[in-house]
């Protein structure tokens, strides 16, 4: 046992310098001014400390040298009177005190109180009173002392431990009480670990009985000095004494307005929506009763009038239905500029097909040459964080100037085999094992590099490596787990500082064991973990090359070891520290198949889907031969293939300017311009077959330019919201974010592109291919059974249609049934009632949405990792550290040096050690747990001259004869040059026996100097977090940090930040609520402008950009009840929302605006006015938004259910259904209502009001379009 482990031990050690005289007997008399022990009498063994001898004789007056020993170890008080000590036993008191002095010192009342205690115990004159001799060693012809009894009053002893319970030593961040008293949690346990013999500590039984039946024995009369004490000579600092702490300003916790139970924004919704309901109950009941009140009044007036027939009655039918009346009949300049560009877009690509899909394919490859350039970007802390963000500018201060945050490499073992009863996880036989596998461990080389743990393990105080291990409680050996191993067991986890490892920290209980919370007894610990601290390097160096290497080779043994656990009935757990980012790859792997099936669902559902839109299951009845060539799977398979060159295009070219993709944009983008390709083209693709009915003697040309003109600005209007709405994430710092934004508006822009030039000219091509009975897939076949020949019009011989395309199964049942049900009054208050009740449920959860990521969802559920982040949360009692960095600290100028110490008497109350330690005693909302190590305190204290082998210069004590002296009062402490001067030698000063102090291992690396310039440039503040066990315990225990930090900067005026290993991944959770409120804001703004500027009315815009808001406050909502949290994942899927909910609603919102003649006509005399275009938009592209979005999306989405990917299931299946759900039920059921009430007035659409030609190709269509029962007049 080193010195340094028995100094720790102080009482028994000082004990063990004790000495006596020789006496015959044991203590026979007790009175005042009579001794029970003096003088030094040899000891047990050749190495064994000396013990004292017997002698109750009476007290003797002190020589003047003795006498000036005493009083200037013990105090004034010593300076009069007889006393029961020699002067080598003064000596020997004072060379066992300079120990407890560097540790206790900072707190004069615990000093006090635990020097009067030695100080009496050896020289009290009336030491027969409170001590009494019980066992005695006769050796060499003396009485040496084996076991004594002193006595101790309660005050005193609870005095005496309430001084030095909270007094800490910064160096090792722990109390001072693990280490003077073996971590008592009162007074007698404290006293016991002072008085118990053992190895390393007292050298005899000292027992401390709170009765005692000697006669003329009592406790001495004594009052111990107060941490808060009335005299400011003895009161402790703040860290050390929570009674003298400043109190701290209240926090004021965010999210803290309820009312009840309830959040102030739910309360809010749910009352405004009660206050709507009962208000539109109430005009129901009164417009039910006034109608019945007019009612009766119409047929009291009725029996009153003339019953005869008018002649105007019979002036004749209308010629027209009510709707046409009710028509638009202005123009809207913008739109007929759009049709107009479109339709020549249109009609050139048709015209010129190949060198239209020529250019586009070249066009295509140049941009996707840019995957030369391609790369992805993998670690976590460069795609959730930006580079200019606070977390990531203070993660590279951190790392340049005290290095990289070192490397940890954990292990569980539990047993919990059986979980119905989990039992202890230690036994003889299970320490035993363990110890070899470590012993394997320290031997495993790299496959590399041949490298072992001793080549890159922390290494803080010499040659020995930071294992934290159960191991250590028996000095790694196995020999030491004995039929006594419990006990060793208990004893270690009840005081750590005896059981210390090579490396010299003591291990608390919790560090190493967990599980035992119930019992206490460290025992019943069902789980132990094991930690391997590594030296962390530089990116890209190749000492983190030959760790890595090392770190692989851990990770397949420890896979081994997983196999020799469960045959022990036990289960093993680890991470090392390439684990994460390895799994969290292979997760990418694994969901790749998944997305790829789901795309290949969806592309086969468009190709096929495509082809009913002419052919209809009489048709195949009638002929097959026409489904050869009606199909247009190729032209699905071509629209998929441009989706495909759009996606590659824009990653090439934001390749091509260096902007790295991440796994979002390759899982996700190709979801989007699916969503937003397909739903186009099946709008194109409709729209044409409508043209060729109605205008089947024009060129193909010409029918291709009237389909575009009519969808081409309702594709620009979609196209528009949606680029713009993602690229507003390119304003956001975090790249996930930021790159995924750029290249999804990149691909939705080319994919429109394209889409209006490459996809008509095949198009063009396709529909010549028809008309020339050619079949699908093989135009090179013609299948002259499919032909009808007519001799057409327009001189064209070619092959037509033997009839016009029957309306499909999807489009009849909105004409019939749907649209004029979803139209009716009744209907449409019931609908509004819903959907209002939906958004104002939606409102009311969004404070119940969570923030975090929780990293075992982002990782393959199959993964190692899963059981241990499990075990970490469950078994793990101990929090990450957490380090308060200054940034140009002039520590140089007292002024400054007041503004950040806590243990002298000037320093600030609101200084920065100060500020930590009373946030540390409310750490149930500061999450701060441990002590503050305060390297300027400690250097202070290391200066003082009573530690007379710390600061040592010419053989002296640096400030033995210093003027003014060293005191509390930090008068004497040096400034200057002399501050630079001596923190030099502080921290190259080792930490040793002799002087704990030293600052060479606990600040080595804490405090960068700057000679030049006289200043700090950067130092840190280490204390410790408490237990985080949850994402939002992560979150909270960061914003707390922040918080902290700037209390202290703006108390201090210093430049000061928090940082954690963790922070950097949860920065983003610090402005991710507010950061979503304006992305998703913002584009809503936007949404609003474009749609007033393309649609020409503010009402509809209103419309269609508040139902946007509802699908994306309902998709939030969801969230809430779904368990997915907000996150940067989350939001970019959020971005994703508010852009395919524009495609759902843009296009029914366009034909509302600009209804189609055509369509409108058929509405006869059901509707009127708005009701009228809302039943037109709806029967004229709804079923293109079902077929073309929904299905599509459904199908598609459905398949991600199969993944095993946690973060695919959570984040994208459940957040993509409910986008599904919402978007699409808002856009047919809710959209359609509310542009019925709400909607601007209509514009004329310029492709269907072209005069006599355009008239008689809208009768043309309506002949050959059944009706069936449309033209009745039901109920509206």
């Amino acid at each position: 046992m080193t010195k340094l482990s028995q100094l720790v031990a102080t009482g028994g050690l000082l004990l063990a310098g004790l000495g006596s005289a020789v006496a015959e007997s044991y203590t026979a008399k007790h009175e005042a001014g009579r001794c029970a022990i003096r003088g030094h009498c040899g000891s047990k063994s050749l190495f064994g400390s000396q013990l004292p001898c017997v002698d109750n004789g009476l007290a003797e007056e002190p020589d003047d040298d003795l006498r000036q020993k005493l009083t200037g170890l013990c105090g004034p008080k010593w300076g009069t009177g007889p006393v029961c000590c020699l002067p080598e036993q003064v000596d020997a008191l004072k060379k066992s005190l300079s120990t407890a002095n560097q540790i206790i010192s900072s707190c004069p009342a615990c000093k006090d109180n635990f020097y009067n205690l030695f100080c009496s115990f050896t020289c009290s004159p009336d030491q027969s009173l409170f001590i009494n001799v019980t066992k005695t060693l006769e050796k060499n012809g003396k009485t040496l002392v084996t076991e004594l009894d002193q006595l101790i009053s309660e005050e005193y002893g609870t005095g005496f431990y309430n001084s030095c319970k909270d007094v800490k030593f910064g160096p090792t961040n722990s109390r001072a009480m693990d280490l003077i008293g073996g971590g008592a949690k009162n007074y007698t346990q404290m006293l016991r670990f002072l008085g118990q013999e053992r190895f390393g500590g007292s050298p005899f039984q000292i027992n401390f009985p709170t009765e005692y039946l000697e006669p003329g024995m009592g406790a001495r009369p004594a009052t111990p000095k107060k941490c808060n004490d009335e005299d400011p000579n003895f009161r402790c600092a703040c860290v050390d004494c929570a009674a003298v702490c400043p109190e701290l300003p209240a926090i004021e916790e965010a999210g803290s307005c309820h009312v009840g139970k309830l959040p102030c924004l739910s309360f809010a919704s749910i009352f405004t929506y009660s206050v709507l309901l009962f208000s539109l109950a109430a005009l129901l009941v009164g417009h039910v009763a006034w109608r019945r009140h007019a009612k009766r009044r119409s047929e009291r007036l009725r029996l009153l009038a003339d019953a005869a027939p008018s002649d105007d009655d019979d002036e004749g039918d209308l010629t027209e239905n009510g709707a046409m009346f009710d028509r638009p009949q202005r123009t809207y300049i913008i739109n007929t500029w759009c049709d107009a560009a479109f339709s020549r877009l249109g009609h050139v690509a048709a015209r010129f097909p190949a060198i239209t899909i020529f250019t586009s394919v070249v066009l295509a490859l140049v941009l996707s040459a840019g995957w030369f350039h391609f790369e992805l970007e993998k670690d976590p802390a460069r795609l959730w964080v930006s580079p200019t963000s606070a977390a990531a500018e203070e993660k590279a201060f951190f790392d340049s100037n005290f290095g990289a945050f070192y490397r940890a490499e954990k292990v569980f073992l539990v047993n919990d085999t059986d979980t119905a009863n989990p039992g202890p996880v230690l036994s003889p036989e299970t320490i035993t094992w363990w110890m070899g596998v470590e012993k394997d461990i320290r031997a495993l080389k790299g496959a590399k590099f041949s490298n072992t743990l001793q080549d890159h393990c922390l290494k803080p105080t010499g040659d020995a490596c930071v294992v934290q291990t159960v191991s250590a409680y028996f000095q790694d050996d196995p020999d030491a787990v004995d039929e006594y191993w419990e006990d060793t067991l208990r004893n270690c986890a009840d005081s750590p500082v005896e059981c210390r490892p090579e490396y010299g920290q003591p291990l608390e209980p919790n560090m190493i064991l967990g599980g035992y919370s119930s019992s206490g007894d460290p025992v019943d610990a069902t789980a132990m973990t094991v930690t391997w601290v590594l030296n962390n390097y530089p990116e890209g160096s190749g000492e983190l090359d030959r760790t890595m290497d090392w770190e692989e080779a851990l990770k397949n043994k420890l896979l081994q070891l997983q196999g020799e656990a469960s045959d022990r009935g036990l289960r093993l757990s680890f991470s090392t520290e390439i684990s994460l980012e390895q799994e969290l790859n292979k997760s990418t792997n694994t969901d790749a198949k998944i997305i790829v099936i789901s795309y290949i669902i969806m592309f086969l559902y468009a190709s096929i889907a495509l082809g009913s839109t002419t052919l209809s299951v009489r048709d195949f009845i009638r002929n097959p031969a026409i489904s050869l060539v009606e199909s247009k799977f190729t032209l699905g398979v071509v629209g998929i293939v441009i989706v495909l060159m759009s996606i590659t295009a824009s990653i090439g070219l934001f390749s091509w300017a260096g902007l790295k993709a991440t796994l979002i944009i390759v899982d996700v983008i190709p979801f989007i311009v699916l969503a937003v390709g397909v739903d186009n083209i099946f709008l194109i693709v409709h729209e044409f077959e409508r043209v060729n009915i109605s205008h089947p003697d024009e060129m193909v040309e010409v029918r291709v330019s009237k389909a575009l003109g009519r969808m081409g600005p309702s594709i620009l209007f979609s196209a528009v919201t949606e680029t713009i709405s993602f690229a507003l994430g390119a304003f956001v710092g975090m790249p996930a974010v930021r790159n995924f934004a750029i290249y999804a508006s990149g691909a939705v822009f080319i994919n429109a592109i394209l889409q209006v030039t490459m996809f008509i000219s095949v198009l063009t091509l396709n529909q010549i291919r028809v008309e020339d009975s050619r079949a699908d897939c093989f135009p090179c076949v013609q299948v002259k059974s499919a032909r009808v020949h007519l001799s057409g019009g327009n001189g064209s011989q070619g092959a037509r249609y033997y009839e016009a395309p029957e309306e499909s199964l999807l489009q009849q049942f909105i004409r019939k049934t749907y649209a004029p049900r979803l139209l009716g009054k009744k209907t449409k208050v019931a609908i509004v009632v819903i959907f209002l009740g939906i958004f104002s449920a939606g409102v009311a959860l969004i404070p119940e949405v969570e923030l975090g990521l929780d990293q075992r969802v982002a990782i393959p559920d199959d993964s190692y990792l899963i059981p241990f982040f499990n075990d970490l949360y469950d078994y793990f009692d101990a929090g990450p550290p957490v380090y308060f960095v200054t940034r140009e600290f002039n520590a140089t100028n007292r002024t400054q040096q007041q503004e950040v110490c806590g243990r002298y008497t000037t320093c600030q109350q609101m200084s920065l050690t100060n500020i930590l330690e009373g946030e540390r005693k409310r750490a149930e909302v500061s999450y701060i747990s441990s002590p503050t190590a305060s390297w300027i305190d400690d250097f202070f204290q290391w200066l003082n001259p009573d530690n007379e082998a710390c600061c040592v210069e010419n053989r002296k004590p640096c400030f033995a004869k210093r003027d003014p002296p060293w005191n509390i009062t930090m008068a004497g402490m040096p400034e200057g040059d002399e501050f630079l001067h001596y923190l030099g030698k502080f921290l190259n000063s080792p930490t040793n026996d002799e002087c704990p102090l030293g600052g060479q291992a606990s600040y080595g690396s804490a405090v960068v100097v700057d000679t030049d310039r006289e200043t700090i440039p950067a130092s840190h503040f280490r204390t410790a977090h408490t237990p985080l066990r949850s994402q939002e315990d992560f979150i909270d225990a960061y914003a707390s940090a922040r918080r902290i930090a700037n209390e202290i900067s703006a108390s201090t005026g210093l430049e000061v930040f928090p940082y954690s290993i963790f922070y950097i991944f949860f920065d983003q959770y610090a402005s991710i609520v507010s950061l979503t409120a304006t992305l998703l804001g913002s584009a809503v703004a936007l949404i609003f402008v474009v749609s007033s500027l393309l649609l020409g009315s503010l009402l509809t815009a209103a419309v269609v950009t508040g139902t946007v808001v509802m699908v994306i406050v309902d998709i939030i909502g969801a969230m809430a009840v779904m368990g997915v949290s907000l996150n940067a994942v989350s939001l970019v899927n959020l971005i994703i929302c508010v852009g395919i909910a524009v495609e759902f609603c843009a296009h029914i919102a366009r034909a509302f605006m600009f209804p189609s003649r055509t369509f409108m006509e058929r509405a006869k005399n059901r509707f009127r006015g708005r009701d009228a275009r809302a039943w037109t938009a709806l029967t004229n592209v709804g079923g293109s938004v079902f077929s073309g979005i929904t299905v599509t999306k459904i199908l598609g989405v459905t398949v991600l259910a199969f993944t095993r990917s946690k973060i695919f299931e959570i984040y994208y299946f459940r957040v993509w259904s409910a986008l599904v759900i919402f978007a699409a039920s808002h856009a047919l059921v809710f959209l359609p209502v509310a542009l019925s009430l709400l909607g601007g007035e209509g514009y004329i659409d310029p492709e269907s009001d072209g005069g006599l030609e355009e008239d008689l190709a809208s009768r043309r269509y309506r002949a050959l379009m059944p009706d069936g029962d449309s033209d009745s007049d039901g109920e509206y």
